[in-house]
């Protein structure tokens, strides 16, 4: 399995997109503290582990081994100027605040003005989403930064292990050695029937 994601058909991007925003949808209503970093995080997390049980994203988006963790950088870019059908379905704005050490700092809120649609996501992909916001829902971004960085996981093998700092993190550091092969298989699958059917 090659370690960049493979380019989707149209219609495959568009599924991604609409998946992306109602995935934020879904995180921004149903956890506390749902900024800018921590939808970053919350979004790695689902992608990654849906990754690990199928060999595929929910959202298609890329992540980028940056010093504080894992980023897709054009959804980091896009939240300062949203597409028109995010800002059809969030309202993201700039709000000040004056953090604990006394220093006025910036974060991106992110709020829903449309409804969550379910229809979009597998029984596993709600399963997952359900499970970050059990383990999520009021923690703060950087409560969260601890479980990206972790000995042997996506990010640290890129940023520390292999010094490729702001470079693409494989989906595919995520599996085990025994996971590899089913979950290629699986991918291969995928792919191939995307493939007959584009």
């Amino acid at each position: 399995m090659s370690d960049s994601t493979p380019s989707a058909p149209p219609m495959l991007v568009q599924h991604h997109r609409e998946k992306l925003i109602n995935a934020i949808i879904f995180f921004s209503r149903r956890t506390q503290h749902c900024y800018k970093t921590k939808l970053i995080k919350l979004l790695y997390f689902l992608d990654f582990e849906h990754y690990k049980e199928v060999g595929r994203s929910v959202t298609g988006l890329k992540y980028y081994a940056w010093k504080m963790g894992p980023v897709p950088t054009e959804l980091f870019e896009e939240l300062d100027d949203p597409a028109e059908d995010m800002r059809s379905n969030l309202k993201v704005t700039q709000e000040t605040y004056r953090h604990s050490s006394g220093e006025e700092r910036c974060q991106v809120s992110i709020k829903p003005i449309s409804e969550f649609d379910q229809s979009l996501f597998s029984k596993r992909e709600m399963r997952l989403m359900e499970r970050l916001v059990e383990r999520y829902h009021s923690q703060l971004s950087d409560d969260m930064i601890t479980a990206t960085h972790e000995l042997g996981l996506p990010w640290h093998r890129v940023y520390n292990e292999q010094k490729r700092r702001q470079e693409e993190i494989p989906y595919s550091y995520i599996l085990s050695e025994e996971d590899r092969e089913l979950v290629e298989g699986l991918a291969t699958e995928r792919r191939e029937v995307i493939e007959n059917y584009a």
